[in-house]
């Protein structure tokens, strides 16, 4: 298979095996007017297998999404062909509007235009919790 280069974009790599189609979809990459490459299961020395995801174009990537799906995933902003900076991701302390409350009695269920915002209430186990009613949040799936 073969991949051309990029001159001018964003490539997401180290992402989990089997987790680039939840990024695209969870980033809103189908929007996008410019070619986007999803490269599933490459072989990676570091984690055996791996997902990479090619921008080609400047794309302003929603690192709150991305280091919740995948924290160990990294972003390089790639110009002129040649790596001008390279970005680890973590845990954010705090996603809005990425996740969505299932409690039936949180007020966000209620009130339309509150935004649902969830913390992160246990980083070793990756667990987040609604801000109002501290009901526990589903990863999603695709």
């Amino acid at each position: 298979m073969n991949i051309d280069s990029i001159k001018d974009g964003i490539v997401i790599d180290h992402i989990t095996a089997g987790k680039s189609m939840q990024i695209y979809h969870l980033l809103g990459l189908d929007a996008l007017r410019c070619s986007v490459a999803l490269i599933k299961n490459v072989n990676s020395h570091k984690m055996g297998k791996k997902d990479i995801i090619k921008i080609d174009t400047d794309y302003e990537v929603d690192t709150d999404v991305l280091g919740y799906v995948d924290p160990g995933a990294t972003i390089s902003i790639i110009r002129n062909g040649k790596i001008v900076e390279k970005r680890t991701l973590s845990l954010p302390e705090k996603l809005t509007g990425v996740l969505t409350c299932k409690n039936p009695r949180c007020i966000t269920a209620t009130e339309q235009e509150l935004s649902h915002i969830f913390f992160l209430s246990d980083k070793d186990a990756g667990v987040y919790r609604c801000l109002y009613c501290e009901t526990k949040a589903e990863k999603p799936t695709l």
